[in-house]
């Protein structure tokens, strides 16, 4: 279960949420089958209450939401996305610590 400053991602609210922000967004494309991602969640949780109010921090779910994974081109699992005004900034394939996500951030 996703911490209480981590949203859920989907293709209804992808644009409005991720696209439009006017705060970097970090994008983890998960899947609830994934190892690696339950072993990333906590990282996750952690980013988004430390930096609330700076960043965005949700969660998308690449069985639920798939044409958005296809669009972005997520092949594995999981992968880390940071959109900045609408345009993707930085990208992580794999497991990953909090140190790699900040500098990914750039906050």
């Amino acid at each position: 279960m996703a911490g209480a400053n981590v949203k859920t991602f989907t293709t209804g609210n992808f644009e409005a949420e991720v696209l439009k922000s006017d705060v970097p967004v970090l994008v983890d494309f998960t899947a609830t089958w994934c190892g690696p991602c339950k072993a990333l969640a906590p990282v996750v949780d952690k980013l988004a209450d430390e930096y609330q109010g700076k960043i965005k921090v949700g969660k998308l779910d690449i069985d639920e939401n798939s044409a958005i994974a296809q669009k972005y081109g997520i092949r594995s699992v999981p992968t880390v996305l940071v959109f900045r005004g609408g345009q993707k900034a930085g990208i992580h394939v794999g497991l990953t610590n909090r140190e790699k996500l900040v500098q990914l951030l750039g906050v």
